[in-house]
């Protein structure tokens, strides 16, 4: 049955990586089964990241873009001004789901999102993610600790494309790269964020509040 409580929603804007990654852990080590449920919404300066697996050959000319090691699942992607991230911090069990079922829960608010403006997604099975006419729009890379969730996705809104030239996005050589703006006049990002929070947490049966990040946020 899905969880009847309440999703804590944070906008936090434009935010250095390794400042919002420090945070995410330490919030959820310090959690307890009182802690809230939260979606962080937020920017990042141009960065790229590699996850637990990835391999340093995919990262073909990172160039004076920072590289940072970091410890959510998946490959190398590329964060940057005009890309919303979504960083759902959830205990699992409460919310009754796990790994899988919460990827393909942010797959299909995704597809949901985008549909609403006219443009047909489909996920892979093989390559989380969600891909408009084969290139990818959205990337998903989750992390569980003590039973919680943390990082979440990237969605491509309005931003500069040309570093993921720079890696292989998520591991694949040749894929290509899109991003909202190239197929609807709807992305105002702050709106984009919004909506995506009500798909996530109609999904997951929870009730959306908003938080102020400076008393929210370490």
């Amino acid at each position: 049955m899905p969880y009847t409580g309440t999703l804590q929603v944070i906008q936090l804007g434009l935010r250095p990586y390794n400042e919002t990654w420090q945070a995410m852990q330490a919030y959820t080590d310090q959690r307890n089964p009182d802690s809230s449920d939260q979606l962080w919404l937020c920017e990042h300066p141009p960065v790229f990241t590699l996850g637990q697996a990835g391999k340093p050959e995919h990262l073909l000319d990172p160039g004076e873009i920072p590289v940072i090691k970091t410890d959510r699942g998946g490959q190398v992607t590329y964060h940057g001004p005009g890309q919303l991230v979504a960083y759902l911090l959830l205990d699992l069990r409460r919310a009754g789901t796990g790994v899988r079922g919460l990827v393909t829960h942010l797959e299909e608010a995704i597809i949901t999102l985008l549909a609403q403006r006219g443009i047909e997604a489909t996920a892979r099975r093989d390559a989380p993610g969600v891909y408009v006419d084969g290139a990818k729009i959205a990337s998903i890379g989750l992390r569980v600790r003590h039973g919680c969730s943390f990082h979440g996705l990237s969605l491509n809104v309005a931003m500069d494309l040309q570093p993921f030239r720079r890696i292989n996005p998520c591991g694949y050589p040749g894929l290509q790269v899109t991003q909202l703006k190239d197929h609807s006049e709807d992305c105002h990002l702050p709106n984009i964020g919004l909506d995506l929070s009500h798909h996530l947490a109609q999904g997951l049966g929870y009730t959306l509040t908003f938080a102020d990040p400076t008393e929210s946020i370490p």
